[in-house]
This record gives C-alpha cells, sequence and structure tokens, in this order.
C-alpha cells in the first residue's frame, strides 16, 4: 500500500505561483504512474497532470504552459509547479500513484488551493 502525503496549498492572488508537494511512501521509481487532480467545490475531480515511470507526461489543456510536473526520485517526491495561477484553478488538489498497469489506485487526502484577490 501506498502512502501519499500532499503540501503547499494555500491561497494565492491571481497571476500567482505555488508549489505542490506529494511525498509517497515508498521510492517512485517502483510506480508506475503518478498525477495531479483537481477538484473544485460541487464538482467532479479532474486530472491535472500526471508523469509515467517512463517519462511520458500529459497536461490538462487548461494548465498547459502555467503548470509543471517533475518528479524528485531520491526524495520520492512528485511536485506540481504551478505559475499564472487563475481562479478558476481553485480546489482540492489530489496526489495519486497507480502501482502497476493495472491498478491499484493511492490517494493522498489532498491540499486545498485557492486563487483570489
Amino acid at each position: 500500500q501506498v502512502q501519499l502525503v500532499e503540501s503547499g496549498g494555500g491561497l494565492v492572488q491571481p497571476g500567482g505561483s505555488l508549489r505542490l508537494s506529494c511525498a509517497a511512501s515508498e521510492t517512485i521509481l517502483s510506480i508506475y504512474a503518478m498525477g495531479w487532480y483537481r477538484q473544485a467545490p460541487g464538482k467532479q475531480r479532474v486530472l491535472v497532470a500526471t508523469i509515467t515511470r517512463g517519462g511520458p507526461i500529459n497536461y490538462a489543456d487548461s494548465v498547459k504552459g502555467r503548470f509543471t510536473i517533475s518528479r524528485d526520485t531520491a526524495k520520492n517526491t512528485v511536485y506540481l509547479q504551478m505559475n499564472s495561477l487563475k481562479p478558476e484553478d481553485t480546489g482540492v488538489y489530489y496526489c495519486k500513484a497507480v502501482p502497476g498497469v493495472l491498478g491499484p489506485e493511492y490517494w493522498g487526502q489532498g491540499t486545498q488551493v485557492t486563487v483570489s484577490s
């Protein structure tokens, strides 16, 4: 079972930046894919960015050019650098780990990001 702990959320003004961190309980080199998802109030959880063990990265169209997902294998941590934040980026950001190609899935507890002036 993979345990995930997110951090780095907070309140930021439009145009600002935040960096989210997701620390895994085991080496991320053994995890097939990891990703960040956002859940806005009253809405479904949606994909923001994913990175796989082989390297391919996917971004939601709404964050391309503004967000960057990366990983530090020495720290077993995946990051989400968020720049040029917009109010519509507001939500709870969850980290997900999928150890194998067919699952299972593990989720962190989430971290709140609020973009508001």
